[in-house]
């Protein structure tokens, strides 16, 4: 799902390994969500958690609302370098954490009615300094869309959002706002299923409620959504419950945006040809062990489509730091550049040193223009100042 074409960079100019993000693309994707917005009333924010090069957030604050958050630190961030609406989200939040955000943020959502109750008294008492300052719980409609369980918040058994069983309803004084995720790079379909479903369980809570949020996983700007369906449910939404209603789309902001580059160190033979780049599976792109899934590579096909094929790995010590196995019409050679497509998202958010690996570098490149700014190279002293 590559909206650039990344063959006409020339990859020379880059660090090895080396985070590529075409900031035409970015643009493209917000301007998508800003129609939405524009057309549906809703509110969209950026989700930091799948996408925060806050290089780019002069230009995702021209077009969205705001940003949401996981946490203290991704709420600072959106607070500092993007301003607009600050929502955070957390599973847990330490008494230290909630006290800071209510210094700062507009949505504080909680997951549990105990540490709403916790909370309550010092939530109440900023508010009355910051009338700006709102809290919501989020729900569960128990109503799975997900195929991966591991990124399916609704699964059984899931310790995000309160099931209706377990919502007090007595607790509600000082909430103003309900939100819920159900979604996982899905289209419009699976969201307005979801949607029935919290009406079904929640809707005699809406009349109290002065905003929904429907959450992440909204893959609004991938080819083939649905936008028309999107913008009318939101629409007929928020007049039916005179709500508003907020969307936070994390990858649809980055998807098709970007590129790891990375060099070929080594090939070597067990059972079919390896070969050792200079990036990591574990490290750089911890998705494709964790979903799995498999990245495109450009040019690349799947195992012998093409003449020869490889099992393309990373250089740490895990065996299984293995990426997947692909074909080429030509031999690759060693220091070879290749491209792994539609890295932006989830990607550098979620790197690791593990073994000492080095980071890869971080690029902005503007596709019509051909300029590139190097923003960020990592080395040693990044390896060393995370421990002690």
């Amino acid at each position: 799902m590559q909206f650039t074409d990344f063959t006409k960079l020339d990859l020379q100019r880059l660090p090895s390994p080396c985070f590529v993000v075409d900031e035409v693309a970015v643009e493209r994707n917000l301007a998508i969500l800003k129609d939405v917005a524009d057309r549906s009333g809703a509110k969209v924010l950026a989700a930091l958690k799948a996408f925060s090069m806050w290089s780019l957030a002069p230009l995702t604050a021209e077009y969205l609302s705001g940003t949401c958050a996981s946490g203290l630190h991704e709420a600072k961030l959106g607070h500092e370098q993007y301003g607009g609406e600050v929502h955070v989200f957390a599973a847990a939040y330490s008494e230290d954490d909630v006290v800071e955000l209510l210094e700062f943020a507009h949505h504080i959502v909680f997951n549990s009615c105990g540490q709403w109750l916790r909370f309550r008294e010092i939530c109440l008492a900023a508010q009355a300094k910051r009338p700006e300052l709102q809290f919501g719980l989020r729900i569960n409609p128990e109503h799975s869309e997900g195929a991966v369980p591991i990124y399916d918040p609704c699964a059984p058994g899931s310790r995000l959002g309160i099931t209706l069983a377990e919502l007090d309803e007595g607790a509600l004084d000082g909430i103003s706002g309900l939100h819920f995720h159900t979604l996982c790079e899905q289209g419009f379909e699976p969201l307005a299923r979801t949607v029935l479903a919290v009406e079904k369980k929640f809707g005699h809570l809406l009349k109290q409620m002065n905003w929904v949020n429907f959450g992440g996983g909204h893959h609004i700007t991938a080819q083939g959504y649905h936008i028309d369906g999107l913008v009318g449910l939101v629409h007929d939404f928020s007049e039916r419950h005179q709500v508003q209603v907020y969307l936070e789309p994390g990858e649809a902001v980055a998807i098709g945006t970007g590129i790891l580059s990375c060099e070929v160190l080594d090939i070597t033979f067990n059972h079919l040809k390896q070969v050792i780049l200079d990036t990591s599976a574990t490290c750089h792109m911890p998705d494709t062990l964790e979903m799995p899934y498999r990245p495109d590579i450009t040019g690349a096909g799947e195992a012998n489509e093409f003449e020869h094929t490889y099992r393309l790995g990373g250089l740490t010590c895990l065996a299984g730091d293995v990426i997947d196995d692909y074909s080429f019409k030509v031999p690759l050679t060693i220091g070879q550049r290749i491209i792994f497509e539609d890295m932006s998202h989830y990607t550098m958010v979620k790197t690791t040193t593990f073994n000492g690996t080095k980071l890869p570098a971080l690029a902005i490149w503007n596709s019509e223009t051909d300029q590139l700014n190097i923003v960020k190279t990592f080395g040693y002293e990044d390896f060393k100042n995370r421990l002690s």
